[in-house]
């Protein structure tokens, strides 16, 4: 299964028209949240994306919410929006989760604490692609001054779901790197996208 994933388009519309257009040659489309810039922008973002006739998995980043981005996403057929949730395409399972974790040092940032991560993460299937808006923590999750910002339960969990695939986005300094966890590879998509076989 040949997939498109990108990340943190913050209202770059010239970046989501380029998806639409490579979209056409994926199985499945993957945004990893942060269409909006501070809760702003994430209709007009959607509806350049809602073009893509593939199957599309979406996840809220921490710049939208889930309501929001289920609203802005309300006709578009083919788009899965996943928080705490999974779904199958082809008999390969996804599982998506959204928000900035651990909770971020904005006021109007949509965030979730480690806890709540975790309970929302024990649902996803062995095996699964598994895509979180925030990195797990020690995977490419460095911030411009080596600090690493990831989430300890999105590590835990690929410790104990071990998915085949995990994308993430966020830390934007991060985009375009990779890392593994035992069997499990780790990319940091970005607003380009990045092409990936599962």
């Amino acid at each position: 299964m040949k997939l498109l994933a990108f990340s943190d388009l913050h209202r770059n519309l010239d970046a989501a028209q380029s998806l639409v257009e490579r979209s056409r040659d994926a199985d499945v489309v993957i945004g990893a949240g942060d269409f909006a810039v501070v809760h702003r922008g994430l209709d007009e973002v959607i509806e350049v994306l809602k073009t893509i006739d593939r199957p599309v998995v979406l996840v809220p980043g921490n710049n939208e919410t889930l309501e929001a981005l289920e609203e802005a996403c309300a006709g578009w057929d083919s788009a899965a929006v996943l928080h705490g949730a999974g779904t199958e395409i082809d008999g390969v399972p996804f599982y998506g989760l959204g928000a900035g974790v651990p909770v971020t040092p904005w006021d109007w940032s949509y965030d979730l604490t480690e806890e709540e991560a975790g309970r929302m993460l024990a649902g996803c299937p062995q095996g699964a692609v598994l895509i979180s808006h925030s990195p797990p923590k020690d995977h490419v999750d460095s911030s411009s001054d080596g600090a690493h910002l990831g989430s300890e339960a999105v590590l835990e969990a690929i410790k104990d779901k071990e998915p085949r695939l995990v994308v993430c986005g966020h830390i934007h300094e991060s985009w375009g790197q990779e890392s593994t966890e035992g069997a499990t590879r780790i990319r940091n998509l970005g607003p380009d996208g990045i092409e990936l076989q599962v």
